[in-house]
């Protein structure tokens, strides 16, 4: 099982960046998957979540209704859209799936993780 995050970068406040989870190793149609981050000297904190594709739920953490979106492709690909991004946005970024279909936000409920993908806003 293999989880990889990518396309994090510098982006200042206001602009958009799309991360990308590609994974392999098990069926991706049928587990939930999530994003989470961690900033410096805080916990790890879950962002987003998508169900598995007979479900077809996505969950979010408050401070990013309305402004992150994550779906999934047939490619095996889980996707994190991040607009009007904030300063305190910046974190590591990573992508998870969980042992079962239905979706959380708790870290400890996902139990396979990529490694993660630096975002930094600043202006």
């Amino acid at each position: 099982v293999q989880l990889q995050a990518s396309g994090g970068g510098l982006v200042q406040p206001g602009g958009s960046l799309r991360l990308s989870c590609v994974t392999s190793g098990f069926n991706f149609d049928y587990y939930a998957i999530g994003w989470f981050r961690q900033a410096p000297g805080k916990e790890r904190e879950g962002v987003a979540c998508i169900s598995s594709s007979a479900d077809d739920n996505t969950y979010y953490t408050e401070s990013v209704k309305g402004r992150f979106t994550i779906s999934r492709d047939s490619a095996k690909t889980v996707y994190l859209q991040m607009n009007s991004l904030k300063l305190e946005d910046t974190a590591v970024y990573y992508c998870a799936v969980r042992a079962g279909r239905l979706c959380s936000l708790r870290h400890d409920a996902f139990g396979l993780w990529g490694q993660g993908t630096l975002v930094t806003v600043s202006s």
